[in-house]
């Protein structure tokens, strides 16, 4: 068996204990995780996930919303999805202080960049990751503002903790306030300001058609879920070639190159097979890939020496990875 890395920043998962389990709004809970040895744990940026591993196997990736200077502890928060595949019901349900979690990371694919001006815009849970990218902001003296959306304040988390800020924070309860303008609210482009948006499928939506015409860079999404796409570019079989490995393998339209890999008895690291994480990123060395995740920046895919192989395929007969 070939047992290939696709990534130098992967960290293999590591048993954590649950300090501490409090419910921060409804149906969503905030859990604090330490070293069972009082080791310091992996540092982390802004915009960065962990993956927490369920004892089916099933991997689950959570912002990390806590404070990234305590070198101790990881704090995530988790909504109750009810028509989800169970990973947040059995978060909520049977996971309390003392419980065991197997935890992978951290990751950043949300990186904050360099700005003098940020707006953040979350949607319900998507306030995770703008909280560390607010103290950041704040101890950068970047100036910056949030619009924070939601069904009703009593479903908004942490707005005790946002409360310090002031009118930099808008809080928009749709119960209270109806639907948003979002493109009063966000305005037009400016070279020195980077916008931030994450949350629900039909906010992000709403926001790339607002920006649909700004210049690259200025614009910055992260996704809870995955994309609608097309149809695949070819519905024929196609030939991935490992550069490391010195194998290849036929991957056929009824499965995944992930699949296909796997099967093979290559070990690629995955997490949320959906094209959303970008656990599984694996860098191409020739041919064209088709990309059909939905966390790739253009200029990533325009590049093409990049995909996410859970969802990805091929425009061209022959791909030859670096694994």
């Amino acid at each position: 068996m070939f047992t290939g890395t696709n990534s130098a920043a992967d960290t293999s998962p590591v048993k954590l204990i649950v300090t501490a389990k409090a419910k921060v709004a409804d149906e969503v809970v905030a859990l604090t995780m330490a070293h069972p040895d009082g080791r310091r744990l992996p540092d982390w940026t802004p915009g960065s996930h962990i993956d927490v591993v369920l004892p089916s196997g099933v991997n689950r990736q959570y912002s990390l919303c806590g404070n990234r200077w305590d070198a101790h502890s990881y704090r995530i928060a988790v909504l109750h999805e009810t028509e989800g595949r169970g990973g947040s019901a059995y978060i909520h349900e049977e996971v309390a202080a003392g419980t065991t979690v197997a935890v992978g990371g951290p990751r950043n694919n949300f990186r904050l960049v360099p700005s003098e001006r940020y707006v953040f815009i979350a949607g319900g849970i998507g306030i995770t990751p703008m909280l560390p990218m607010i103290r950041q902001a704040e101890m950068l003296g970047a100036d910056w503002k949030l619009l924070y959306l939601g069904r009703s304040r009593t479903t908004m988390a942490f707005l005790d903790e946002l409360a310090v800020y002031g009118d930099r924070v808008v809080v928009l309860p749709k119960d209270e306030t109806g639907p948003c303008l979002l493109e009063e609210m966000i305005g037009g482009p400016a070279a020195d300001t980077k916008v931030y948006v994450c949350g629900p499928q039909r906010l992000l939506a709403a926001v790339e058609r607002h920006c649909v015409d700004w210049p690259a860079g200025l614009l910055r999404l992260e996704h809870f879920a995955a994309k609608a796409q097309g149809v695949p570019a070819r519905d024929t079989a196609f030939e991935v070639e490992l550069a490391r490995a010195g194998m290849s393998v036929t991957v056929t339209p009824d499965v995944s190159i992930l699949d296909a890999l796997q099967k093979a008895g290559v070990n690629v690291l995955t997490s949320c097979r959906e094209g959303t994480c970008g656990t599984c990123e694996v860098a191409v060395l020739t041919g064209d890939p088709d990309h059909r995740d939905s966390m790739l920046k253009d200029a990533d895919r325009a590049a093409g020496n990049c995909m996410l192989p859970c969802v990805s395929r091929s425009c061209s007969d022959r791909l030859v990875l670096d694994l």
